[in-house]
């Protein structure tokens, strides 16, 4: 039993680092962290491989870590370790779908050719479309909006 719930905490971590990230991404990237965000909206102001961008990924890695530890050497609080694993794999998810595949800062792979996969980069796209803090759509990754499934020209049409 006690795997089945192990599993559980993992999975509603994941889906729950959607949000998580929905938030961060709206309120954090586009708000008071902009400065670190910018480059990502304006590639022509990055120089090398790495963006400022890129140190989001430690903001989201220090919690996970905690929970690792946590989890590994505290009696009782065991359910963290499995906290922090959906931290990770939601991690991993991102980076696959937003640095690779989105962004293709990786050669990995390059043409997925489904439906979703196109969505994702229509979203993507809009939220890139504008290269300011404010008025940006599309905040997630994984859930998006209905109307990215459809093209392009029929977004406005109602």
């Amino acid at each position: 039993m006690s795997l089945l719930i192990n599993l559980i905490v993992v999975l509603a971590t994941v889906l729950a680092m959607e949000f998580v990230a929905w938030f961060a991404h709206k309120f954090l990237m586009h708000g008071l962290l902009w400065n670190w965000h910018e480059d990502h909206h304006q590639p022509h102001l990055k120089e090398g491989f790495f963006e400022k961008n890129d140190r989001f990924f430690l903001v989201f890695a220090i919690p996970s870590a905690f929970c690792y530890m946590a989890g590994s050497f505290w009696a009782g609080w065991g359910l963290l370790l499995y906290i922090g694993i959906g931290i990770s794999i939601y991690g991993l998810i991102y980076f696959l779908i937003h640095d690779v595949y989105i962004h293709q800062r990786f050669p990995w792979f390059r043409h997925l050719d489904n439906k979703y996969s196109k969505a994702i980069l229509r979203a993507h796209g809009a939220h890139h479309a504008i290269q300011t803090k404010e008025e940006c759509e599309s905040f997630g990754l994984l859930i998006i909006n209905p109307k990215y499934f459809k093209k392009r020209s029929t977004w406005a049409k109602r």
